[in-house]
Parts: C-alpha cells; structure tokens; sequence
C-alpha cells in the first residue's frame, strides 16, 4: 500500500473545517482498514471504521457519514450490495470502492451506479483525497 508518508494540510485553518466531515470506513482487513483510517485523518478528516458492511448499516453512520470508503470484497454482505443497499434506501451517501482484485466490468458498473471512485490497491493517496475532497465537496 502507498501509505509511507501522511499528507500534512498546508492550510490548518481548511484542516480545522475538515474535521466537521465524517468519513466511513469498511473493510474486513483489519490492516487495510486501520491503514486506510490512519491516512484519511491525516488528511484531516474524522473517521469511524466498520469490519463488516453489516456493522456499519446497523450504526448511526450508516446515515450520518458524510463519505463513506467500503471494500469490495468482504464476508457476508459486499461493498458492492452495501451500495446498492444504500441506494434502495434513499441514504445519499458517496461511495468510494477500493479492491485488491481489480475488475473492469465491476468497475464500469459501480461508477455508472453513482461511485465517486474505484481504487486498486495499492492506491495512491493523492487519488484518494482527491476522490474524498469530490465527494463531500470540499474542493
């Protein structure tokens, strides 16, 4: 994974009004997700992590995160039918996918079903504030 060096905001007052924002995460991969956790506050945004798409619908922040970042691949219920889940009951949330096993037609499918974005890890990090910032708006 591409997370050696945290991204330091140059600008600590925009840091400050990003901690307002809630970013989910979701991922079985207890590494992955406490790696992944560790570079999005780096960037300045709260977090609130999930090891199951099952634990994060039955949380507040199922309704309450302002993005959330789900796995493709996990046990039980995907990160794939988590967003479709979400979508069938109104919840507007963004969704950005990150995978270890990449697949075009997944992807194309995610992306025209409303997905800010679809990682391949290793992702880099700039990609992935950059498809943060797009999907709360914070540009």
């Amino acid at each position: 994974m591409c997370f050696a060096q945290p991204y330091t905001p140059h600008n600590k007052e925009k840091a400050k009004v990003k901690r307002a924002l809630v970013v989910a995460i979701v991922d079985d991969d207890n590494a992955v997700r406490m790696a992944t956790r560790g570079l999005v506050e780096s960037f300045g945004y709260d977090v609130e992590t999930f090891d199951s798409a099952e634990a994060f619908l039955g949380s507040e922040w199922s309704r309450k995160a302002h993005c959330l970042i789900t796995d493709v691949q996990m046990p039980g219920m995907s990160g794939f039918d988590l967003h479709k889940h979400l979508v069938s009951a109104d919840i507007d949330m963004p969704v950005i996918f990150i995978t270890a096993f990449p697949d075009s037609a997944l992807r194309d499918r995610v992306l025209k079903g409303g997905a800010v974005a679809y990682l391949t890890k290793p992702f880099d990090q700039a990609v992935l504030l950059d498809s943060i910032r797009r999907a709360v708006g914070d540009d």
